[in-house]
């Protein structure tokens, strides 16, 4: 059974030694969802940040 994430619901973030960022749109995978990112950050640690908006090219309803 899959490990449930804990979700920290917060405003506002601070990081620190940023290299970067990206935006994508999440798309489902199976049961749960993926965001794709290249290969050169495998084993980096990464944070996703999730905005109140809907994503570009995406339906409103």
């Amino acid at each position: 059974m899959p490990k449930k994430i804990v979700f920290e619901p917060a405003t506002e973030i601070k990081v620190t030694g940023i290299i970067g960022f990206l935006k994508r749109k999440v798309t489902s995978y199976g049961t749960g969802a993926k965001v794709t990112c290249p290969k050169e950050y495998l084993g980096k640690t990464v944070y996703l940040v999730i905005v109140d908006e809907p994503a570009e090219g995406s339906e409103q309803q």
